[in-house]
C-alpha cells in the first residue's frame, strides 16, 4: 500500500494527467506521463553534477579522444562512484527549459538526445518525441514541464522502492482507464516480498559477506520483482554481489525497467527487450545463461499463438536439448512454458558439482491440474517431480492482484533441495491469510501484512505435515490446517482404459436396411471420382446407383423378422444372399451393413475377434485412475510423447506396475463388471496437484429448521414492505 507520501506524489503526477485531456484521452496519458516521470527522475539525479559535465565536455572533445573514451570520462564527472554511464551534455535542465518558452519543443528535444547512449533507446523504447511535438501543437507542453518541474523525485526524496510502488500505482491507473486484459497486470510488493522470503528460506550462503549471486526474470515488466528481491538480499547482506537479468517484450515495461536500473547503476544490457519465448523477430535474450535465483509472474491464461511456430520449432528440432522437451501445453495458456524457460537456465545441482538455483513463479489454477494423463501439462508436471524439483506450491488469498481477482498460487522448484525436503513436496494453503484494505484498488481488495507473510515462511520453513494456523472464517477465528507434506509419488497416478464386451443383434429390418443410406461407404457408390468428363462421371454414378439396389435387393432376401443375437450367425446367412445375389463387397462396404443392421444388445453373444478374443465396445470403454505403488522409484521407465505425437512405448511401465493395477482391478472394478478387462496397451501416467482437495474441510448445511426460520423471516418481511406499497 502506498504511504501517505507517496500519495501524495502519485496525485500530485495524476492531476498533471489530467490536464492532458482534450488532445489525450485518459487511456493516453502514459504515452507523456511515463517518460516524464523518468525523464524528470534523471534530471534530478544529474542536476547536482551538471555544470562540471558542461564544463568537462569542450575538454575532452578538444583531446579528440575517442566517443567510448568520452563516455568514460563523462560518467565519471556525472556520478564518481557509478559504473554505468548516466550523463547528459545538453544545456538543458527542467529549470533551464522554462527559460525559453517559445523554443521548448526544439529544446525538450536536445534535451533527450544528449543523455548518454543507454537513455536515448530508453526514450526510443517511448517513442517520446512524438508526443512533444503533439504536446507543443496543442500548446501544453511548457504547462506540462512547468508541473513536473516542482515534482522532486531525486533519490534522497524517493527511493527506487518508492519509485517502484509510484510506476505500479500509476501504471495501475492507466490500465484500468484502458480496459487492460487480466493477464496484463502487475504484481503486489507484498507477494513479491513473500516470494523472496520463501526463496531465500533456507539459503545460508546468501548470508555470506561478498557473495556473487545471479538473479534473472524472464518476464520482468517494469523490475519489480528483480527490485523488490535485490532491496530483500541486500537487507540481509549489504555486502552481497548481485546481478540482476530480466526480459520483456512490453516496451514501455522495457524502458521503465532501464530507467530503473540506470538511475540503480545497475547492468542496463543485462535487461532485454524481445520476447522470450521467441516470436520471429526476437527470442530468448539469456540463451546459454544459468542463474542461482529466478522469479516470475507470466501473464495468466494468455494464448501462445503468436508464439507457436518459434516453440513448435525449438520443441520439434531440439527436445530436452531445447527448452520444451517435456511437452508443449495447451495454446490458450502459456505459462509453463515460462517455467520451462527457467528450469533450463538452472546452474548444475550439488550432486552434479554444481551450486543449484531456486525459482519462485506465481500461476494461476489451470498449471496444476489442466491437462489429462500423457498431455503436455501432465508430462511438464511429471517432469519436474519426478526429477524432485518442485519444492513446494503455495496457494495465495483471492482478489490479491490489480487487474484479477482470481486466486494464485506461489511454486518454488529447485534443484539444490535440503536433505529432509528430498523427494518431498510441501503444499501450504494460505488462501485465508490476509487483511482487507481499506480502499479497493481495481479488483485488489485483499493484501498480505508483514505478520502473515511471516508466518507463511515459517510454515515453509518448518516442513511439517498438518501444521495448523489461526485463521479467520466468516469474521470468527478458528484453527486450520495450512501445511502438508507429500512423498512426490502421491501426485502420479496411472489412467487403466477399461473395456467391455461388444455385444451386438442383427436384423435385416426394412428400418434398419434404411440405415445404410447413412453409412458413407453406401453413398459414396454413387458418387464420381471423375473430374472432366461428364460422360464418364454420369457412367459412375448411374454404375454405382445399380450396385446399391443390388445390395439392397440381396439385403431383402434375408428374413426381416429374425434376430440375431449372434454376429458370426448373421455373417453367415449375409454371405450366403450376397453368394446368391452375385454381390461382391469389400471390407468398408461389409462394415457399413453390419454397422446398419446391427443395435448393441446386452443380452447378445460377446463379437470376437479373428483370434477369438473379445472385441471391445467403444461406447462402453471407461477409465479408472489408479494411485502410483508406494514403492515405485523414479524416474518412471516410460519416455515422453515426442514431437511426431505418438504415444511412447510403455511396455516396461507395465511390468512394474501390472500386480499393482490388477489387484486395484479385481478390488474396485470386477465387482460392478464382471465382464471387464484391462487394454494395458491404452495405459498413461498423469500428474496433478489438486491441492484445493487437500486442504477441503466438509461444512455440514445449516439444519432445515433454521433455514426454514429465515424463509419465514424473509417472506414476512417482503409482506410489510407490499403493505407500505398499497
Amino acid at each position: 500500500m502506498l504511504a501517505e507520501h507517496h500519495q501524495r506524489l502519485a496525485d500530485k503526477i495524476w492531476a498533471v494527467a489530467n490536464k492532458l485531456r482534450g488532445p489525450y484521452r485518459p487511456p493516453q496519458y502514459r504515452k507523456v506521463m511515463l517518460p516524464l516521470i523518468v525523464l524528470r527522475r534523471l534530471d534530478c539525479v544529474l542536476e547536482p553534477t551538471k555544470h562540471q559535465v558542461l564544463k568537462q565536455v569542450d575538454v575532452l572533445r578538444a583531446k579528440k579522444l575517442s566517443p567510448e573514451a568520452i563516455q568514460k570520462a563523462l560518467a565519471k564527472v556525472a556520478s564518481k562512484d557509478r559504473k554505468q554511464p548516466l550523463f547528459n551534455v545538453s544545456p538543458f535542465t527542467f529549470a533551464k527549459l522554462l527559460g525559453d518558452p517559445a523554443g521548448i519543443a526544439k529544446n525538450l528535444t536536445a534535451y533527450l538526445k544528449g543523455f548518454s547512449p543507454k537513455v536515448r533507446e530508453v526514450f526510443d523504447r517511448f517513442e517520446f518525441e512524438a508526443e512533444i511535438e503533439k504536446l507543443d501543437d496543442n500548446n501544453m507542453l511548457f504547462e506540462i514541464i512547468k508541473e513536473f518541474s516542482t515534482v522532486d523525485l531525486h533519490p534522497d526524496m524517493v527511493s527506487n522502492l518508492q519509485m517502484g510502488y509510484l510506476f505500479e500505482y500509476l501504471i495501475r491507473k492507466f490500465n484500468e482507464q484502458a480496459n487492460e486484459e487480466a493477464g496484463d497486470h502487475f504484481t503486489p510488493r507484498e507477494v513479491i516480498r513473500l516470494m523472496a522470503h520463501i526463496l531465500y528460506t533456507g539459503d545460508e550462503d546468501i548470508h555470506v559477506p561478498g557473495i556473487s549471486r545471479t538473479i534473472y526474470d524472464p518476464t520482468c515488466g517494469t523490475g519489480g520483482m528483480l527490485s523488490v528481491s535485490e532491496e530483500y538480499i541486500r537487507e540481509q547482506n549489504p555486502q552481497a554481489h548481485l546481478t540482476l537479468f530480466g526480459q520483456d517484450y512490453n516496451a514501455e515495461a522495457y524502458a521503465i525497467c532501464c530507467s530503473d536500473m540506470l538511475i540503480k547503476d545497475e547492468l542496463v544490457d543485462n535487461i532485454v527487450f524481445g520476447d522470450t519465448l521467441g516470436d520471429g523477430k526476437t527470442s530468448d535474450g539469456h540463451a546459454g545463461k544459468t542463474f542461482h535465483y529466478m522469479m516470475a509472474n507470466p501473464p495468466f491464461g494468455v494464448e501462445w499463438k503468436r508464439q507457436q511456430a518459434q516453440v513448435d520449432k525449438e520443441y520439434e528440432q531440439f527436445g530436452f536439448d531445447g527448452r520444451f522437451g517435456p511437452g508443449l501445453p495447451r495454446i490458450d495458456n502459456g505459462a509453463l512454458l515460462f517455467l520451462l524457460t527457467m528450469l533450463s537456465k538452472r546452474k548444475p545441482s550439488p550432486e552434479e558439482g554444481g551450486e543449484g538455483s531456486k525459482i519462485a513463479i506465481v500461476l494461476n489454477g489451470s498449471p496444476l491440474f489442466m491437462g489429462d494423463a500423457g498431455s503436455g501439462e501432465s508430462n511438464i508436471r511429471r517432469w519436474i517431480i519426478e526429477n524432485d524439483w518442485l519444492d513446494a506450491v503455495i496457494a495465495l488469498p483471492d482478489q490479491m492482484f490489480y487487474n484479477t481477482g482470481i486466486y494464485t498460487y506461489i511454486w518454488i522448484v529447485t534443484n539444490r533441495k535440503v536433505k529432509h525436503r528430498r523427494g518431498k513436496v510441501q503444499l501450504i494453503d494460505a488462501t485465508r491469510h490476509f487483511v482487507k484494505m481499506r480502499r479497493s484498488l481495481g479488483n485488489k481488495r485483499n493484501e498480505l501484512s508483514d505478520a502473515q507473510i511471516d508466518e507463511i515462511t515459517k510454515l515453509y520453513s518448518a516442513f511439517k505435515h498438518d501444521a495448523k494456523c489461526k485463521v479467520s472464517l466468516d469474521g470468527k477465528a478458528a484453527e486450520r490446517i495450512c501445511s502438508k507434506v507429500f512423498d512426490n509419488r502421491a501426485f502420479g497416478f496411472l489412467k487403466l482404459a477399461v473395456e467391455r464386451p461388444l455385444r451386438l443383434n442383427f436384423q435385416a429390418s426394412p428400418e434398419r436396411i434404411l440405415r445404410l443410406k447413412d453409412q458413407s461407404a453406401f453413398t459414396g457408390l454413387a458418387e464420381s471420382k471423375k473430374r472432366k468428363d461428364k460422360k464418364a462421371i454420369t457412367t459412375e454414378i448411374e454404375g454405382g446407383k445399380a450396385f446399391q439396389e443390388q445390395i439392397f435387393t440381396a439385403l431383402k432376401k434375408l428374413d426381416a423378422d429374425k434376430l440375431y443375437r449372434n454376429r458370426d450367425e448373421f455373417e453367415a446367412d449375409l454371405d450366403k444372399v450376397l453368394q446368391h445375389e452375385r454381390v461382391k463387397i469389400a471390407a468398408p462396404m461389409r462394415k457399413a451393413i453390419l454397422t446398419a443392421l446391427s443395435e448393441h444388445d446386452p443380452e447378445a453373444d460377446i463379437c470376437t475377434d479373428t483370434k477369438g478374443d473379445p472385441e471391445p465396445d467403444p461406447n462402453l470403454r471407461d477409465t479408472e485412475t489408479v494411485p502410483l505403488p508406494a514403492n515405485i522409484s523414479f524416474p518412471l521407465p516410460i519416455a515422453y510423447k515426442g514431437a511426431d505425437g505418438r504415444e511412447p512405448d510403455n511396455a516396461e511401465l507395465i511390468d512394474l506396475v501390472h500386480a499393482h493395477c490388477g489387484a486395484y482391478f479385481e478390488r474396485e472394478v470386477r465387482p460392478h463388471w464382471p465382464d471387464a478387462w484391462i487394454d494395458y496397451s491404452k495405459t498413461k501416467v498423469g500428474y496433478e496437484i489438486p491441492i484445493n482437495r487437500h486442504f477441503y474441510v466438509y461444512e455440514p448445511p445449516r439444519p432445515l429448521e433454521e433455514i426454514e426460520g429465515d424463509i419465514k423471516k424473509l417472506e414476512g418481511d417482503i409482506l410489510a414492505m407490499l403493505k407500505e406499497v398499497a
